[in-house]
C-alpha cells in the first residue's frame, strides 16, 4: 500500500527565484510563467517535527490577466510503493493588468507530517494556472526540487585549556532525520570535514577528512598550535542536507 501525504493550505511568504518551468508550455498556452520559487530557492530540509513550512510561489502573465480558477500548486514523489504530496490552491494577486503571483505555504501538521525516508531526493512541481480567456497552463511537473532529510552535526574538542603542541582529540556524530521512524539516527560511512578557525578571524579551514562510523560517531586527534574554533563540516548528499558544527573553543597556552 502507498503512503501518501498531502497539506492543503497555508499562508504568503515572499520568496526569491527558484526553477522555472519549461517555455514550452507557455508558448503553446499564451501563458507566460515570469518566475517559479519554491522555498525560497533552496532546498526543502524536514526533519522529524510537525512544525516544518515551506513556500511556493509563482508569478505568470497573459495578455488577457491570470485567473483565479483552476490555480493549482503540488509538490511530490513517487518512488515505487511510496508516495507523498504536498498541494492546494494558492493565493493569487494581481500585479497589474497582464500579470499576478500565485503563492501558497504548505505547514506540516499532526494529519500529515513528514514524508518516507525513500522519497527524499528531487519532487517535481506542478502549476497549474488559466488565464482569464481560457487559456490553460499545466508543467506536467517538470520543475523540480530537492526534498531533504536534516542534518545535524555535534562537536567537542579537548581537553581545554591545552599546552601548545599537545593533541587536542576533536569529537562529533552526523546524524539524520529518520523520518520513517521520527527519530535522527547515526548517518554512516560520511566524508565529514574537520575544519578550524582561528581566533580573531572569521574564516574556517579545512584540515583533514575523517569518515563517520557505524554508529555516525566521528573521531580524530590534531596538535594544538593557537587559540580557535574547531567544527565539523558534511557537505549533504542528494537525500540529506549540508551542515555545519557550531564551532568549540579551545585555549591553546
Amino acid at each position: 500500500m502507498k503512503s501518501i501525504g498531502a497539506v492543503l493550505t497555508g499562508a504568503l511568504v515572499l520568496s526569491a527565484s527558484a526553477a522555472v518551468a519549461p517555455a514550452a508550455y507557455a508558448t503553446e498556452t499564451g501563458v507566460v510563467i515570469q518566475k517559479l520559487s519554491v522555498n525560497g530557492g533552496k532546498p526543502i530540509v524536514l526533519g522529524t517535527s510537525q512544525s516544518e513550512s515551506f513556500t511556493i510561489s509563482v508569478t505568470a502573465s497573459d495578455d488577457s490577466g491570470i485567473s483565479k480558477d483552476l490555480a493549482f500548486l503540488q509538490i511530490d514523489r513517487e518512488v515505487g510503493d511510496d508516495y507523498w504530496s504536498y498541494h492546494g490552491t494558492p493565493t493569487c494577486t494581481a500585479v497589474n493588468a497582464t500579470t499576478s503571483t500565485c503563492k501558497l505555504t504548505f505547514k506540516l501538521d499532526s494529519g500529515w507530517g513528514v514524508p518516507r525516508n525513500a522519497l527524499a531526493g528531487k519532487w517535481d512541481v506542478t502549476v497549474q494556472l488559466q488565464s482569464k480567456d481560457g487559456d490553460f497552463y499545466n508543467n506536467g511537473g517538470a520543475a523540480k526540487h530537492p526534498v531533504l532529510r536534516r542534518g545535524t552535526l555535534s562537536v567537542n574538542a579537548g581537553p581545554e585549556p591545552v599546552a601548545k603542541g599537545k593533541p587536542i582529540t576533536v569529537t562529533g556524530k552526523l546524524a539524520r532525520a529518520n523520518w520513517d521512524r521520527r527519530v535522527y539516527a547515526g548517518y554512516t560511512n560520511q566524508p565529514v570535514k574537520l575544519q578550524f578557525r582561528k581566533a580573531g578571524t572569521s574564516t574556517y579551514t579545512t584540515l583533514k577528512t575523517v569518515y563517520s562510523n557505524a554508529t555516525g560517531n566521528l573521531s580524530t586527534t590534531v596538535t594544538a598550535a593557537t587559540d580557535g574554533y574547531w567544527r565539523w563540516s558534511f557537505a549533504g548528499t542528494s537525500t540529506t542536507s549540508a551542515v555545519n558544527a557550531t564551532g568549540d573553543y579551545v585555549d591553546v597556552r
